[in-house]
């Protein structure tokens, strides 16, 4: 027994830490119960308590379990479906325990080995809610650090939850006798090699990057330093042509870029690209755009250029109205898009650096006006923080669902940053 706990049996067991099927006696519900135990740094006294193995050790053991505790803290404030969930956290024995929610299925890894190179549309199902709360947890400033196939855990339903995040291995980094302990290698990018390697959401992209490589060519991806000798990654998923599109397997590649500048910088980013299908009225205002630029050359090139491109976006106004709309009101909806643009300067780009601030500040903005916690903001939570917004409440909230999002409240300051930049320009 460990407080209300009776411990059934090992789930898992690591170089960081044990997994332990338990009982919650009070509720009688099974859970998780994760254990800090780094076996290069600590062991299990005669007591039952868990003990540095050396004076030396200590500094480095204290580091590790306050990370640990702090990974508990902030997963703990998380209610998403797609990330592990912590019902409570304390510490005992010396050491420190996480409660979690014990599902019923089996890691990512095992069923690749049952299904190998599952479909294009399958894999896509897989990852889209998996990337939803990534971003979820990278909004609050939080790494996992530590994504691999292991740790992608697939529910009996077919739901995929992220698990077991590496805050604690990333803290013992420069305590461990060597480095490759506290990565896996195919999947963790290069600046995960090195103290001194800037980590960001582009590192946790790199190593999704990696879980679908695992899951498209049926071999885990080259490690990254061996890369850097010879890259044989790009030949591996062209081998995939024909059985992927060559935006999934495009997307992928871009993940798994060595330099960290020029990958994906953000969930949203790298959704776009891996997701995202091209559709008939994407299309459609493809050809308006290139007819809008069209209209602003000098006038003696409009009028040798002008004619096939307009013929090419009135052809695929005509498509997409007989497609989906009706010709009167798909035509009525592009010559109203294409005066707004007309109207409206394309917005300014933040830069990298732009977006992860606003991450960071929409986060804690949102955070502080969820006053029940609940992840969306009514209109009375919003008119106590922002009463600017609360008076457009119904533009913002998009889906028209009664209440402001995460991505609604997200997409609303990123205008508002967008608009700031273009009048600076």
């Amino acid at each position: 027994m460990l407080q209300e706990y009776r411990i059934e049996q090992v789930l898992g067991a690591g170089g960081f830490g044990i997994t332990y099927l338990a009982c919650d006696t009070n509720l009688d519900k099974n859970v998780a119960l994760k254990e800090y135990l780094p076996g290069e740094l600590a062991m299990r006294s005669p007591d039952g308590k868990v003990v540095a193995q050396a004076t030396g050790h200590e500094a480095g053991y204290r580091w590790g379990l306050e990370r640990f505790l702090q990974e508990a803290r902030t997963l703990a404030k998380f209610s998403h479906p797609h990330i592990v969930r912590v019902l409570r956290y304390f510490e005992a024995n010396a050491t420190a325990y996480m409660v979690m929610d014990y599902e019923k299925g089996d890691p990512l890894k095992v069923v690749l080995q049952h299904d190998p190179q599952p479909p294009e549309a399958k894999l896509k199902a897989l990852i889209a809610p998996l990337l939803d709360g990534l971003a979820a947890v990278h909004a609050t400033g939080f790494l996992h650090r530590d994504i691999k196939p292991d740790n992608i855990f697939v529910r009996a339903d077919g739901r995929p939850v992220l698990i077991d995040f590496g805050a604690a291995r990333q803290a013992l980094g420069g305590e461990t006798r060597s480095l490759t302990a506290i990565l896996t290698p195919g999947y963790a990018p290069l600046e995960q090699y090195s103290g001194e390697g800037k980590q960001g959401p582009w590192t946790d992209l790199y190593a999704m990057g990696g879980v679908l490589y695992r899951a498209v060519v049926d071999k885990n991806p080259p490690d990254a330093v061996t890369r850097i000798r010879g890259d044989t990654l790009g030949a591996g998923l062209a081998a995939m042509r024909g059985k992927y599109s060559e935006a999934f397997l495009r997307a992928i590649e871009w993940a798994l870029t060595l330099d960290e500048k020029k990958r994906p910088q953000n969930v949203a980013q790298w959704k776009v690209a891996l997701l995202s299908e091209k559709t008939a009225t994407a299309a459609a205002e493809e050809e308006i755009q290139k007819t809008l630029r069209i209209e602003a050359e000098p006038e003696k090139l409009r009028r040798r250029r002008r004619w096939p491109y307009v013929a090419g976006a009135l052809l695929v106004a005509v498509l997409v109205a007989s497609l989906w709309y009706g010709n009167q009101a798909v035509r009525q909806a592009l010559e109203t898009e294409k005066a707004q643009l007309q109207r409206e300067p394309r917005a300014a780009a933040p830069t990298p650096e732009q977006e992860q601030r606003l991450l960071r500040e929409t986060a804690t903005e949102f955070k502080s006006a969820d006053a029940n916690r609940d992840g969306f903001l009514s209109l009375e939570e919003v008119r106590g923080r922002f009463p600017l917004i609360a008076r457009e409440f119904q533009r913002v909230d998009a889906d028209g669902d009664g209440k402001i999002s995460m991505q609604e409240f997200r997409r609303l300051r990123r205008l508002q940053l967008e608009k700031r930049l273009q009048k600076r320009d």
